[in-house]
């Protein structure tokens, strides 16, 4: 069978985690790893939050001061 290793994944879950999580123990975060996942998170979150304020403002002008 092509996927047996994703397969035997997807069935064992419980010991799949188990995996996970020894093989996660075994590599620890590097030094400069926090500050790269922080980036990483602005990167895409700024964004996103910059798009939805921009269209809630867009609705409070379309509502309120569109016709002064």
């Amino acid at each position: 069978m092509f996927f047996r290793k994703k397969l035997n994944r997807v069935l064992h879950v419980k010991e799949a985690e188990e995996r996970f999580e020894k093989d996660i123990e075994k590599t620890p975060l590097e030094k400069k790893d926090r500050l790269a996942m922080v980036l990483a998170a602005l990167i895409v979150f700024v964004p996103a939050v910059l798009l939805v304020v921009l269209v809630f403002a867009l609705v409070l002008y379309f509502f309120f001061f569109r016709f002064l």
